[in-house]
């Protein structure tokens, strides 16, 4: 099946008769038995629930994974698990612009004497490819948080397989409908379900998809003893957002598609950043993936270096919520370096935006006003 049928028939009951057409919420923290615990029995509620089962059994078939996924309690508790095959004493490799919870837990670790941390541009294939050298994981974000940098994963999955390095990719802002890590030799594919795939702003999730079952297993071991789990019922709300994913990713494209191209021609903007707008860097790569675009975030830098004026405009606007976070049904808009832990190459003045499903002329007629503002300032 095509992957925008399989959002929404994947993760379904048994089709027998009088079935219900959607997974129950099963709220129980333990299973009936008696004797010896066997392999694929269920004993507690720790371990296994059927509610993330649906989930993981829909991503994974999104990700085209050969085992199910593995839910978490948040999407840096799925970041959490993954970074912990990194070996004690080795060394990660990690985007200098990537989701600054990745960058301060990596940090903190490193503080810790768990592993090193080498960060790279990884718009940069041949100085990413030459830090792998001696390096146990590669981890990537393309494109990358804030900045929407675009790696080329081909040619990085390959060479970290060539050094016998373990990749990671954060897939949270392509999802599994606009790229697909695995099939391009990934190890582990990370989510943050928050966003895209619960996609309406009231669901705190992650999770991890592995390219094989021993990995797999190590993670689900660790998951059960660490406890990171989710709810059950956040699971069913995942589960449901994922079925409008492709209808809401593809309003969302295409607005933000066509909010890009007239951002650029306001005066008051310096720089627009999104993946397949010409004259952007990593057109070329983010073009040949998605005509007329990839995903449906933007970074967009005024000319008005001015923090606070900056800060001035978000507050005008109307129908752009201020708050951080994306993926979600309501277009959201934030400037990142409010946040003190973002890098500082991150420019002062950069907004990131993320495009909902509203409409889109009242999305410009909102960002044009404020922007107009600037202009007269």
């Amino acid at each position: 099946m095509h992957r925008d049928t399989v959002v929404v028939a994947g993760g379904r009951p048994e089709p027998t008769h009088d079935a219900p057409v959607n997974p129950p919420v099963v709220l129980t923290s333990t299973y009936r038995g008696v004797g010896t615990v066997a392999e694929g029995d269920r004993s507690y509620a720790r371990l296994t629930n059927p509610t993330w089962e649906a989930f993981e059994d829909v991503l994974a078939q999104l990700e085209g994974a050969p085992c199910p996924a593995l839910s978490y309690a948040s999407g840096m508790a799925a970041i959490t698990g993954a970074l912990s095959l990194v070996p004690v004493g080795g060394t990660l490799v990690v985007p200098r612009h990537s989701y600054q919870g990745t960058l301060q837990l990596a940090r903190r670790w490193q503080d810790r004497g768990i592993f090193t941390v080498r960060t790279v541009d990884i718009a940069d294939t041949a100085a990413t490819l030459a830090a792998l050298d001696g390096a146990d994981m590669l981890w990537i974000e393309s494109p990358t948080n804030p900045v929407l940098e675009v790696a080329d994963l081909p040619a990085l999955l390959r060479g970290a397989r060539e050094r016998a390095v373990l990749t990671a990719v954060d897939n949270t802002f392509g999802t599994p409908l606009l790229q697909q890590p695995l099939a391009l030799g990934a190890d582990l594919v990370v989510h943050s379900a928050t966003k895209y795939l619960a996609g309406h702003s009231d669901v705190i999730m992650g999770a991890v998809v592995c390219a094989s079952q021993p990995l797999r297993d190590r993670l689900h071991s660790q998951r059960s003893l660490e406890g990171g789990i989710p709810g059950p019922f956040e699971a069913w709300l995942a589960l449901r957002g994922v079925r409008t994913l492709a209808v809401r990713l593809e309003r969302s494209m295409a607005s933000a598609a066509e909010l890009a191209h007239r951002l650029q021609r306001h005066p008051a903007v310096a720089r627009v950043r999104y993946p397949g707008l010409p004259e952007d860097p990593g057109h070329e790569r983010a073009a040949a993936q998605m005509h007329g675009g990839f995903g449906a975030v933007l970074a967009v830098v005024p000319h008005v270096d001015d923090a606070a004026a900056v800060e001035e405009l978000v507050s005008r606007l109307r129908v752009w919520t201020p708050a951080t976070s994306l993926g979600g049904v309501e277009s959201l808009v934030e400037r990142r370096r409010r946040h003190h832990d973002e890098p500082g190459s991150v420019p002062e003045n950069l907004l990131r935006l993320s495009v909902g499903i509203e409409n889109v002329e009242d999305l410009w007629q909102d960002l044009r006003a404020g922007l107009d503002r600037l202009v007269d300032r």
